[in-house]
């Protein structure tokens, strides 16, 4: 259902530190345990297109695998002096679920 919550992984799924990729709708999403809080953006580098989800996070930030453009996770804003800010999507925890909303 498009706007509702879509289960995309369970917290034992997704260590602090780490990324993963779902698709929800079509659309490649990049989803990160910074350790703090789960976050999702668009996993697709507004700079080259490069995979986002395929980089372990950084604090708050992802680096672009092929050029290096950087995102804050939790804002979808750009980093760097290239690429442009990304979507984010609501990110929601039920229990041991991580679920979307997109």
């Amino acid at each position: 259902m498009v706007g509702g919550l879509t289960k995309v992984a369970g917290k034992d799924e997704l260590a602090a530190g780490q990324s993963i990729l779902v698709e929800v709708h079509g659309q490649k999403i990049a989803v990160f345990n910074t350790g703090d809080g789960y976050y999702a953006i668009d996993d697709t580098c507004s700079h080259r297109g490069g995979p986002l989800s395929q980089r372990q996070v950084d604090g708050c930030a992802v680096t672009c695998p092929w050029h290096g453009a950087r995102f804050d996770v939790r804002t979808g804003n750009v980093l760097t002096p290239f690429g442009k800010d990304l979507a984010t999507y609501k990110v929601v925890l039920e229990g041991e679920d991580i679920k979307i909303e997109v």
